[in-house]
């Protein structure tokens, strides 16, 4: 039997593409093992946000050679699909898939797999990888949420980005594809269903559906819960679907939204489809309607080309002041070669970046604090988790509010009704 170690690097994109790979390959006879084992070949999913992303990438390739010379390794995602001859330069690559490519990578690897003389595992009819143009992908392995892919790929070409690069134009499968997926989540008994994508929001360009249908779809679906929106921009959260989520659902109070910047100059100067005046609205609209207590992760990135320290305090001043989220997801801005931004003039300063991630991180842990603080008194329902820790079990809250508890097997995926 074949052994296949994975790691993955990244965003729950990368996560749920690696889930998919393993079980495909898996339902093809290979075993699965530890990234630390000894395995005939290794599945790298790569990230290219940040340089230290691609550098961590082509470390872990390295390393993997040094300790295994003799196995074989398969790199994709999105530094792959950036960089692929860079990637096939090193010693150890036998195959890089592209975003175009990467439905393919189940067969692509089995095949690498009987070349080698290593198996000769037959294609097996399990093996369903879906349409050339996306690959349909969920996670598994945790008994209590799943990461469901419902979209891929972006239209927005923002100035700082590569995505549109790495993964292509904005793309779904069609909605029945999705509600089939979840049910097959639900089949493995999770409880709870994270929706991610690289546009969540804009699910539907590629089959004139709208994001709306798909979450009253996928409500409907028998033994899942819960549902999180992982990631979607403030100009695609519109008003109808904040009514329909907060009409009763099985849609949590917990939105993810990208702002990146608090300063209206910096937003126009990168290219986001929005500014501050939306984004308030939108936030203010959700509280109106679902109560103060829904959980906001919010994406701030410090250091965009031409946030001067008067940009910068803005933004500073419309997290802290104005919008006040529970958590803030920061990120030190890193030019990236082959964009717009990386070309502008006024880039900030490294040092100066590494100071303005401390103070956002330090008002993060002020504003997570006030707000698990705020919470305290109500009534909520935490899905447990099964994973043991020093004789403890985590869970989270409807409203993302993280709780720990002494180990009870007997709970582990279950929900409880709690008093924070």
């Amino acid at each position: 039997m074949p052994r296949i170690a994975y790691h993955t690097l990244g965003c729950k994109l990368n996560f749920a593409e690696t889930s998919t790979y393993r079980r495909g390959l898996e339902a093809a006879g290979c075993m699965s093992v530890p990234w630390s084992a000894e395995a005939d070949v290794y599945v790298l999913n790569t990230c290219a946000v940040t340089t230290v992303a691609e550098k961590k990438s082509r470390g872990l390739i390295r390393s993997v050679h040094r300790r295994s010379p003799a196995a074989r390794i398969v790199v994709t995602g999105c530094y792959a699909a950036l960089r692929p001859d860079e990637i096939r330069s090193i010693d150890g690559v036998a195959l890089v898939l592209t975003d175009k490519e990467k439905t393919a990578l189940v067969e692509r690897t089995l095949a690498l797999l009987a070349e080698t003389g290593v198996s000769e595992v037959p294609k097996s009819p399990a093996v369903r990888t879906g349409p050339k143009e996306m690959l349909p992908a969920f996670s598994a392995g945790d008994r209590t949420r799943s990461f469901l892919k419902v979209q891929d790929g972006c239209d927005n070409f923002c100035a700082y980005c590569t995505v549109p690069y790495a993964r292509g134009r904005s793309r779904n499968l069609p909605l029945c594809e999705i509600v089939r997926q979840a049910e097959a989540i639900a089949a493995r008994d999770v409880r709870e269903i994270v929706l991610t994508g690289v546009n969540t929001g804009d699910f539907g360009r590629s089959t004139g559906e709208t994001f709306l249908d798909l979450l009253k779809a996928l409500n409907g679906v028998d033994g899942i819960d819960r549902y999180r929106i992982s990631s979607i921009e403030p100009n695609l959260l519109t008003e109808e679907i904040i009514d329909w989520i907060a009409s009763g659902t099985k849609f949590l109070p917990h939105f993810h939204i990208p702002l990146q910047s608090g300063s209206d100059w910096v937003l126009k100067n990168v290219g986001r489809r929005y500014d501050t005046a939306l984004f308030a609205s939108r936030i203010d609209y959700i509280r109106r309607k679902m109560g103060d207590k829904v959980f906001f992760g919010i994406d701030v990135i410090a250091g965009l080309p031409g946030e001067t320290e008067e940009r910068f305090e803005e933004g500073y001043r419309f997290l802290a002041e104005r919008i006040r989220p529970a958590y803030l997801h920061i990120f030190p801005y890193s030019p990236r070669p082959g964009t717009r931004a990386a070309k502008m003039p006024d880039q900030v300063q490294d040092r100066v970046k590494t100071e303005r991630v401390a103070r956002l991180e330090a008002l993060c842990e002020q504003l997570h604090a006030e707000f698990v603080a705020s919470c305290k008194g109500l009534h909520e329902t935490v899905l447990w988790e099964a994973a043991e820790k020093d004789g403890k079990m985590e869970g989270y809250t409807g409203n993302y509010i993280r709780l720990e508890r002494p180990y009870d097997p007997a709970l582990a995926g279950q929900l409880e009704e709690i008093v924070l």
